[in-house]
């Protein structure tokens, strides 16, 4: 089995971008196909879209080769390369199913292309059946078998956007072919750039085995969300409770509540596998339950407003309130899926007049579509009677926003260890408490 040295990676975003960038610092040659035109000339121009990718890294690999095209020119270049990798999104419809249009697009683009004899990767995130059944459907549209003329597999993606190291040579790989060949020419390709690749007995088990990964954290997140609306009731802080059961050094893992769950992976990727069971009328409850758990964050924390608010006898109606960060996660300027934006929405529709402020989100749409740019944090502080955070990005002074802020509800214990006036700071999962309820305690808490 000859060597795979040329590689199309289809799809240039979080996934795709590392991976093309991971296969020539490897010394393969690589083409990098997006839909988008601006993306393809924004990377032309040596700039990153991106976080965990750098413009002095970009640089260097257009400097060694790399080449970025846009669809319309892909054909001829792909009909040229050993081996494809389609890393495009795998969104949910509004019904929350699942959504394989730019899977099966790129599939259907391939086909136009495809030669005897390469190999094709699947890497976006979907359920179990899909790389041997539409997505080979599509490619076969070639008048080429999988199996017979060309290679077929699926190796999941690991990003952690945020995290570069997640896209690196020490997080295994897992691969699975549809054929015992197949399988073994992906886990020589992707061993030009991961230390340990671990072959599966077929694309479905690769497909489901990355739907276990993100679902796992789904159901973990829920039952710790479910526990911080508990802790509420019971006037106990939950924030306390999970780092003191974080001490215990086997059989548990830390899990912290929050307003809600966002980017490309778990607000998505179980309905992916909830979809698929109820093909083997099989109805898989406990995720569905899990999302819905989740989903119903940001209007708890809508609530919490309320709540603050009516502390200091003001309503929703009519009242300014300012967001902390609209980012899915911390230090991130990706805010796909991102709780803030159903927060603003159900503020809004309360009457609220919302703003936020975000470093690394100039724009920021909420779920209705309505857009607002980000301003900046002493305008919010000053402007906003409550301010609500999200996201806690490290760049913001902590101690200066609680010093200056009049109220604020905090759903991410952001004011952990903050010097906390009396009726100032309700926290999601702790209540009103002035000071941390650990702080008396002997807990050595692990780094927020």
């Amino acid at each position: 089995m000859k060597d795979d040295r040329s590689v199309g990676v289809i799809g240039l975003g979080y996934v795709g971008l590392p991976l093309a960038l991971g296969f020539q610092e490897a010394g393969l040659t690589v083409v990098g196909v997006d839909a988008s035109p601006s993306r393809v000339a924004e990377l032309n121009a040596g700039h990153s879209p991106i976080d965990d990718v750098d413009d002095t890294r970009l640089a260097g690999a257009l400097q060694g080769g790399i080449k970025f095209i846009g669809n319309s020119e892909a054909q001829g270049p792909l009909t040229e390369i050993d081996a494809i990798v389609v890393c495009v999104p795998t969104p949910i419809t509004q019904s929350k199913d699942p959504d394989l249009a730019p899977v099966l697009a790129s599939a259907r683009m391939l086909s136009g292309s495809l030669r005897a004899g390469q190999l094709v990767v699947l890497q976006s995130t979907t359920f179990p059946g899909t790389t041997t059944g539409p997505f080979r459907a599509e490619l076969e549209l070639s008048g080429l078998a999988a199996g017979r003329d060309f290679d077929l597999a699926f190796a999941p993606e690991r990003i952690n956007p945020g995290d570069p190291l997640s896209a690196g040579r020490d997080v295994p790989r897992l691969v699975g072919g549809s054929t015992p060949q197949a399988t073994q020419r992906a886990k020589r390709l992707f061993e030009n750039i991961n230390r340990r690749v671990v072959p599966l007995s077929s694309p479905d088990a690769a497909e489901l085995a990355k739907l276990l990964e993100n679902v796992f954290r789904s159901v973990n997140i829920a039952f710790v969300n479910q526990l911080a609306l508990l802790c509420e009731r019971m006037g106990l802080d939950v924030w306390e409770v999970v780092d003191a059961a974080a001490t215990k050094p086997f059989g548990f893992m830390a899990f912290r509540p929050g307003p809600g769950v966002g980017g490309h992976c778990i607000p998505v990727d179980p309905y992916y596998l909830a979809w698929r069971t109820r093909e083997f009328d099989f109805v898989e409850r406990f995720i569905e339950l899990a999302g819905d758990i989740n989903l119903a964050m940001p209007r708890h924390v809508v609530e919490l407003a309320i709540e603050a608010l009516n502390r200091r006898g003001k309503p929703l109606m009519g009242t300014r309130v300012g967001v902390m960060g609209v980012a899915f996660k911390p230090d991130v300027q990706d805010a796909r899926n991102a709780p803030a934006a159903s927060v603003m929405t159900i503020l809004r529709q309360g009457g609220a007049v919302v703003s936020y402020h975000d470093p690394h989100v100039p724009k920021f749409c909420d779920t209705e579509g309505v857009e607002y740019a980000s301003v900046p944090l002493d305008r919010l502080l000053g402007d906003s009677a409550l301010i609500v955070v999200v996201t806690a990005h490290k760049a913001h002074d902590w101690a200066d926003v609680y010093a200056r802020a009049d109220l604020v509800v905090d759903t991410v214990n952001s004011s952990r260890g903050m010097v906390r006036r009396a009726d100032q700071v309700l926290r999601l999962g702790a209540g009103w408490a002035v000071s941390d309820a650990a702080d008396a305690a002997t807990i050595d808490r692990p780094p927020a």
